[in-house]
């Protein structure tokens, strides 16, 4: 069986909660759930993973917990461990909760605004520029979900964070498993240019309105899913 590999850029950028070889396999499972390479509901076998990755069951196990509480598997005594289905109903609820994280505090955003802020997000901007014309869809969405994490970094709602950060990880997932083929990567980087500018301007108004359409027509920049709810 080959042995999994991975970038390490992709390690680099993803918060580390554990050991460095726990981690390695974490995020190496969090990129092909997100970019659909292990479909909802695959079963996730830890004695496979292990031979898969050259580690223990102790670290996949440690990893597979940390994708639980992202949400992104399912572990459920006597049952084992499976990805996490990937909903409409799901997505739209976590859009909605997503909207009023981001947009409900953008007063405290502006008034929190500085140059190291703007720096941030510019070099994000960047970095997402740079991923798009490489075709890494992956390192796309870690930078995009970077610079909306850094965004609201600036609300000082700490407690709050980590709730954004699971909605953002799920929307992107949402996102890539059911938009059109050949999604233009590109013109999903320069989306956040009016979202700089605008808080450049400090226009709280104009700011609420871009970053709300933003969110809300986050599948190949439309329908708005918080126009209507599934049953």
């Amino acid at each position: 069986m080959a042995v999994e590999s991975f970038t390490q850029p992709d390690t680099d950028l993803v918060p580390r909660q554990s050991s460095r070889r726990s981690h390695t396999v974490y995020v190496a499972l969090q990129k092909q759930i997100v970019l659909g390479a292990l479909e909802p509901d695959a079963v996730l076998l830890e004695l496979d993973l292990a031979q898969r990755f050259q580690c223990s069951q102790g670290t996949v196990r440690e990893a597979l917990m940390q994708l639980a509480e992202e949400g992104l598997v399912i572990r459920l005594p006597h049952r084992g461990t499976h990805v996490a289905p990937c909903k409409t109903a799901d997505a739209r609820a976590l859009i909605g909760i997503r909207l009023h994280i981001e947009c409900d505090y953008l007063d405290r955003v502006i008034e929190n605004a500085d140059r190291d802020l703007l720096a941030d997000l510019h070099d994000r901007l960047n970095a997402m520029r740079n991923a798009a014309r490489d075709g890494d869809e992956y390192l796309l969405s870690l930078h995009d979900r970077a610079f909306h994490a850094r965004l609201f970094s600036s609300a000082d709602l700490p407690v709050v964070a980590p709730i954004l950060a699971r909605c953002l990880i799920h929307n992107h997932r949402f996102k890539i498993l059911n938009s059109k083929p050949n999604r233009e990567l590109e013109e999903t980087a320069e989306r956040h240019v009016p979202i700089i500018q605008s808080l450049e301007q400090g226009d709280l108004d104009g700011l609420t309105k871009l970053l709300g359409h933003h969110i809300s027509t986050i599948v190949d920049f439309g329908p708005d899913l918080t126009t209507a709810r599934s049953k």
